[in-house]
C-alpha cells in the first residue's frame, strides 16, 4: 500500500519530467500557427501583403490540382509567385502533388508525390519543405513512416481541436478549418490559445474560387488577423514551432489517430 501511494505522489513529477523533455521552452499564450492550403491565387494578391501588414508568420502548403487544373492562373498560383513568397519570408511547405489522399496511396507513390514538390522547391530556390500538410485531413501510419525517412518535422491534419504539443505527436497536429459561416468558431478556437495549447488555423482561398467550400471572404480573414494584432497574439509558420518543441522527443509521443 505504501509503494503505491508512493508510486501516486510521483506521478506529476513523471508527468512534467516528460512534458520538459518534448517542450524546449514553455509554450506562450496566444501562439497561433496560420497555414494555407492549395496554391490559390489569393494568397500570393490578398493574403501576402495583408500577413506583411500585420507582422505575421504563415506557412502555404502547395500543391498542384488536377480539378480545377493548377494551369488555370486565374485560380491558382504560379510557382514564380510561390518563390516570391519564400523570398518575403513565409514558410512553403508540402501538399503532395496532386492533393492526393495519402491514406489511399502506397509508399511509393507517397515518397512521388512528396518529390514532386520538394523538386519544384529546389528548381525556384526555396527551402525544402520541413512541414506536411495531409490533402482532405486523410491520416495515415504508414504516411507517418515516409514523413519520418523524409525528414519533415510537422504534419497537419484537421479535427477542428487545439495542438497540445506535449501530447500530440508532431505528425498529427491538428487545427480548425476557417469557412466563410463559421467566425463564431474561430474566435472561440484562438481564445484557446492558452496553458500550452497553440492553435492552427487552416485556411483555403481568400476568397477561393477553385474550391467555394472552403470560401474565406478576405474582410472576414483581416477580421481575424486584426483581432490577434490587436490583442497580442504571436503568429508564426508551422517550421516555427521547433523553437518550442524537440521534434526528437515528441516523435515519440503515441500517435492517436481517432481524434
Amino acid at each position: 500500500m505504501k509503494k503505491l501511494f508512493a508510486i501516486l505522489l510521483l506521478l506529476p513529477l513523471l508527468f512534467e519530467i516528460a512534458v520538459a523533455q518534448v517542450l524546449r521552452k514553455p509554450i506562450p499564450d496566444k501562439l497561433v500557427v496560420l497555414s494555407f492550403d492549395d496554391a490559390v491565387l489569393s494568397h500570393a494578391t490578398i493574403v501576402a501583403p495583408l500577413l506583411k501588414k500585420y507582422g505575421f508568420g504563415a506557412t502555404f502548403f502547395v500543391c498542384e490540382f488536377l480539378k480545377p487544373p493548377f494551369s488555370d492562373k486565374t485560380r491558382y498560383m504560379s510557382w514564380e509567385q510561390i518563390k516570391q513568397l519564400s523570398r518575403m519570408g513565409f514558410e512553403i511547405g508540402n501538399h503532395t502533388q496532386n492533393h492526393s489522399h495519402v491514406n489511399k496511396l502506397d509508399k511509393a507513390h507517397f515518397i512521388a508525390e512528396l518529390e514532386y514538390i520538394e523538386n519544384k522547391c529546389k528548381e525556384y530556390h526555396i527551402p525544402k519543405p520541413v512541414s506536411f500538410a495531409y490533402p482532405g485531413y486523410d491520416t495515415s501510419p504508414k504516411a507517418m513512416v515516409v514523413l519520418k525517412e523524409k525528414g519533415y518535422l510537422f504534419a497537419r491534419a484537421g479535427w477542428d481541436r487545439a495542438y497540445n504539443p506535449t501530447t500530440d505527436h508532431p505528425y498529427l497536429i491538428p487545427g480548425f478549418t476557417t469557412l466563410q459561416n463559421n467566425s463564431t468558431t474561430i474566435y472561440d478556437a484562438l481564445k484557446q490559445a492558452k496553458d500550452g495549447k497553440v492553435i492552427v488555423l487552416t485556411i483555403h482561398g481568400v476568397p477561393d474560387s477553385a474550391h467555394v467550400w472552403v470560401n474565406t471572404p478576405p474582410e472576414l480573414f483581416e477580421g481575424y488577423l486584426k483581432y490577434m494584432h490587436d490583442n497580442h497574439y504571436k503568429v508564426i509558420a508551422m517550421r516555427d514551432l521547433k523553437r518550442y518543441i524537440d521534434v526528437n522527443k515528441a516523435f515519440e509521443l503515441t500517435p492517436i489517430f481517432k481524434q
